[in-house]
């Protein structure tokens, strides 16, 4: 009791940029190597925003206090007249994401060989099923494949891995997809077979005939590596 009330005396006369601090260095920080692991409940997450919230606009043990602005909008950077909050619930996502890469670009880390032997043998992490029993941390990590596979899209390497018209592979940031419609080769079809491997150049004819004329440019115009090193998703 006595504890509580020097806490609130000393959090009474806290300045905002205290107060600011204060919960980016500690209330933020202390969840974040448990955000990097497992999923937390959105629950969880909006029940720290709130104890946040009210610690920032002075609520004592048994007052309240006016919330003049949104969590959300205090959320915003400080750029868009925000304070640069984390939302605990994006952030937990983003964390969860970094792993899901790491798996993707650390293919022989023990965590990853783990995780792999037991859940995906025969499959890449982007192909992976969940399992049956699977662990918390894996059903976390899995449920994070969905942020990736929105802003993933394929560097150009030997196009053995690339589907034509299933990958995101084109330098066009609206969509990365194809849109022409697939004619003369089959719809599975890889991206190697727009490819000479004699002279390791482009089809131009081919690509001419199978794809819209700004289509055509833009694959034509991606450079073609004379070493034809693997596809790599970034």
């Amino acid at each position: 009791m006595v504890w509580n009330r020097i806490s609130n005396w000393k959090v009474k006369f806290l300045s905002q940029a205290g107060k600011e601090i204060l919960l980016k260095a500690v209330v933020q920080a202390i969840p974040t190597y448990c955000m990097g692991v497992f999923q937390l409940t959105i629950s969880l997450c909006k029940e720290i925003n709130s104890l946040m919230q009210k610690f920032w606009w002075g609520h004592m043990a048994n007052t309240s206090k006016i919330h003049w602005l949104s969590w959300d909008k205090m959320g915003l950077a400080k750029s868009a007249g925000g304070l640069s909050f984390r939302d605990l619930v994006l952030f937990n996502k983003a964390l969860l994401a970094k792993q899901g890469w790491r798996i993707i670009k650390e293919p022989n880390s023990i965590a990853v060989l783990i995780l792999k032997a037991k859940y995906f043998p025969h499959s890449g992490f982007m192909e992976a099923n969940l399992g049956t029993r699977p662990s918390y941390a894996w059903r976390s990590i899995f449920n994070s494949r969905e942020l990736l596979k929105q802003r993933l899209w394929w560097r150009v390497g030997d196009r053995r891995e690339i589907n034509i018209w299933g990958d995101r592979w084109l330098p066009t940031p609206s969509t990365f997809f194809v849109q022409s419609t697939p004619q003369c080769i089959p719809v599975t079809s890889k991206a190697m077979e727009l490819i000479d491997l004699v002279s390791k150049s482009w089809k131009a004819v081919l690509i001419s005939a199978m794809f819209s004329t700004d289509e055509a440019k833009v694959i034509l115009g991606i450079p073609l590596s004379p070493s034809l090193p693997r596809d790599c998703l970034i």
